[in-house]
């Protein structure tokens, strides 16, 4: 799958990706202050664009960080990345398209960031191939969810509806879970224990028929939980936020995640305790092929037939950015 094609929009202009930089000053590398965004393509068209625009600039917004565009041309800027980057994918595969936006560079390193002399916001679209082998498996036969001893930052201190690329606590909840199991889901407690969300997606839980989430406060509003609770609606399932910890997961039937990459997997165990059979439900099942039925995609076995081929796109991909051996000249 070659890449020399692909674009990425850098501040006002789209350029090549390889030449897409940022610099070491830029707020994302001294701060971690970036907003992101991310959606993704079923069948080569963007899903819910307008949503996910209208989320970005709410973050936006929370963050005080201005943007010279508006959403009709977020939305053009948009388009023009994917419609040239698609030609480069293989037959089947997806893009992904990531937005983020920092408050630009800080080159002082010292005083107030909100007062510091910097330049204008870094705002950049970029794509990359949905890494269908990294879910097909748990598609198929359903996640391990582990709770680290790392808590979720309450909303007193950060908003989760603000969709930031801050996520210490989640790089190192994620180390803790994977000593347990590596391929684990990290599911995220707060400080009195009850579930808030994972690191890369929204958890919900099916009580005797009812579809369960966790109040809204605590998460981040996900469009992907959005359309599973539009979807719930429609098939007549009763739906209900409340509170709940991890007894009451493993005592439910079913439980899943929901996120952008892959729409819905199934999770069937716990800290290793198995949720209702162990195995995907028919909950899952409805939703998945209801959702599958308004994108035009069978996205279980469009994940699963898929895997193979992004398994050799993100190998190219690597390769073609591993660094060069360098020369003499340059020693």
């Amino acid at each position: 799958m070659p890449q020399d094609g692909t674009i990425v929009y850098l501040n006002g202009r789209f350029v090549p990706e390889s030449d897409a930089h940022i610099s070491i000053y830029d707020m994302a590398v001294v701060l971690g202050a970036t907003i992101t965004e991310m959606m993704r393509t079923f069948n080569g068209k963007p899903y819910r664009l307008d949503d996910h625009i209208a989320r970005l600039q709410r973050s936006l917004q929370y963050a005080r960080i201005d943007i010279p565009m508006s959403p009709e041309e977020l939305s053009a800027a948009t388009m023009r990345v994917i419609k040239n980057n698609q030609q480069f994918l293989e037959e089947g595969c997806e893009l992904s398209i990531c937005y983020f936006v920092t408050g630009g560079e800080f080159r002082g390193y010292a005083g107030s960031a909100g007062r510091a002399p910097r330049t204008g916001p870094t705002v950049c679209i970029h794509t990359f191939p949905l890494p269908f082998h990294l879910f097909a498996a748990k598609m198929q036969y359903g996640a391990h969810a582990v709770t680290p001893s790392i808590r979720a930052i309450p909303p007193q201190c950060v908003d989760p509806k603000m969709k930031c690329r801050s996520r210490m606590n989640f790089f190192l909840a994620e180390k803790e879970a994977q000593l347990v199991d590596p391929d684990a889901i990290c599911l995220m407690l707060d400080l009195n224990g009850y579930v808030t969300e994972s690191t890369g997606s929204n958890f919900l839980l099916v009580e005797k028929g009812k579809l369960v989430s966790p109040p809204p406060e605590a998460i981040l509003w996900g469009i992907s939980r959005q359309t599973v609770i539009e979807l719930a609606q429609q098939l007549g399932i009763p739906y209900e936020e409340r509170l709940f910890g991890v007894y009451d997961v493993m005592n439910a039937d079913e439980a899943f995640t929901t996120t952008t990459p892959y729409a819905m997997c199934p999770v069937v165990k716990i800290n290793g305790a198995p949720i209702g059979t162990g195995k995907p439900g028919p909950m899952f099942k409805r939703l998945i092929d209801a959702w599958s039925q308004i994108v035009g995609v069978d996205i279980l076995r469009q994940i699963v037939d898929g895997a193979d081929r992004t398994r050799r796109a993100h190998a190219l991909l690597a390769q073609n950015s591993a660094p060069q051996e360098p020369t003499l000249a340059t020693r």
